[in-house]
């Protein structure tokens, strides 16, 4: 997996902005009770993942992140705020194996 952060180029990296609008989004998921208040760094890459409608949040953060309960808790605060679902996955789900 290291091969794979390794291997990422710098022209597909795109650094966000924090907005009003973003950190609206954060404070619902936390207001929701989604995740602890202590989450709010998470809460917000979520956000900001959202509004700018990434096609993946990749996270090794099974805990706050890619962690089912937590998916369908961001997305139906997602949704109620007039936005689209965000798919976030794991790192595993894009290893490309050999026999591909």
């Amino acid at each position: 997996m290291k091969e794979l952060v390794r291997s990422l180029k710098a022209e597909w990296t795109e650094f966000l902005d924090i907005t009003d609008r973003s950190v609206n989004l954060a404070m619902a998921y936390l207001i929701e009770k989604v995740v602890e208040k202590s989450s709010y760094a998470d809460c917000l890459h979520i956000a900001l993942a959202t509004i700018n409608r990434a096609s993946f949040l990749v996270s090794w953060n099974f805990k706050h992140i890619v962690n089912i309960q937590r998916i369908r808790g961001y997305n139906s605060i997602n949704i109620k705020n007039g936005y689209q679902p965000l798919e976030i996955r794991s790192p595993r789900e894009f290893e490309k194996y050999e026999d591909d």
